[in-house]
């Protein structure tokens, strides 16, 4: 592969997506500068339901709380979300400055109301250790997390993803999807010494 030439010349990138999946991206160089550039094939926006159906089906939860693991009834437990930055696709990290957030320079951040900062005696800045609160017997601790302020629900916390897995257990996930906790992790914040 001729990657400083993809590199220099991104049209030959946008080329060789064409040639690979014609079916989406035919024609891109052409088509992704028109004004609001080109939509994808996405089934759901054309309203195309694979259901028996043929309509969009919708679960309803059976409560607020579906979350049956009650480790995280202590006020010192919180409830960590992970989330993508805007230069972000999946675990493809394309840059440090977050501008959904205004974060700049590092991703190794945990957001935290700044109410609860106050009662932990934590400052911005500070750095913390993540410790997922859970029993599978697994050591879940991660350290160097800088404490930021954020506007966010008392008693939840963010962090980026994929920096975070390492506190997920394999064994917390939606119990009729199976897919992983990601948005609810129960974790201690720790104030590390400076």
């Amino acid at each position: 592969m001729d990657w400083e030439g993809w590199a220099d010349d991104y049209s030959r990138i946008r080329t060789a997506l064409g040639e690979t999946y014609p079916e989406i991206f035919h024609d891109m160089e052409r088509r992704m500068w028109q004004p609001g550039g080109f939509p994808r094939p996405i089934k759901a926006r054309e309203r195309i339901w694979q259901t028996e159906s043929q309509r969009a089906n919708f679960i309803t939860p059976e409560g607020l709380k579906e979350d049956p693991h009650p480790q995280d009834s202590h006020r010192d437990v919180f409830r960590m979300t992970t989330l993508r930055s805007n230069d972000q696709f999946n675990t493809n990290i394309y840059g440090y400055n977050d501008r959904f957030r205004g974060i700049k320079g590092t991703r190794m951040v945990v957001l935290l109301n700044r109410d609860d900062m106050i009662r932990l005696g934590i400052d911005e800045g500070d750095m913390l250790m993540l410790e997922t609160v859970w029993d599978d017997g697994i050591e879940h601790k991660m350290s160097r997390f800088r404490a930021t302020g954020y506007d966010i629900l008392p008693g939840c916390c963010a962090s980026y993803y994929p920096e975070a897995n390492a506190l997920m257990p394999l064994s917390h996930y939606a119990a009729r999807s199976f897919t992983p906790a990601a948005k609810s992790i129960p974790i201690r914040v720790i104030k590390l010494s400076n």
